[in-house]
């Protein structure tokens, strides 16, 4: 189980979280075309490798965080703010 180091709350059990999804992801505009909504919506890179992602403390302070995790490995290489911009990692291709 991964232990994550939540912002508010320090290292807890992996169980106690929710990933949201891909991090800094820009919506389309209200008047977009249906094919740009469609790719915004469903269409998602599956990285290997360094990979920002959305997370929720949800059974614990429940608040929103962004996370830099190696899809590989699962290793966490950083943990921000969801008002922080992303920070830069040295190793392998950030996507």
């Amino acid at each position: 189980m991964m232990k994550i180091h939540c912002p508010q709350c320090g290292d807890r059990p992996e169980s106690e979280f929710h990933c949201g999804g891909t991090s800094h992801i820009q919506r389309p505009p209200l008047e977009c075309s249906d094919e740009e909504w469609g790719r915004y919506m469903f269409e998602r890179e599956n990285p290997s490798g360094l990979h920002a992602e959305r997370w929720r403390h949800t059974f614990g302070c429940s608040q929103w965080f962004n996370m830099i995790r190696n899809t590989i490995t699962h290793d966490i290489e950083a943990v921000y703010a969801m008002t922080d911009p992303k920070p830069e990692v040295a190793e392998g291709d950030m996507r």
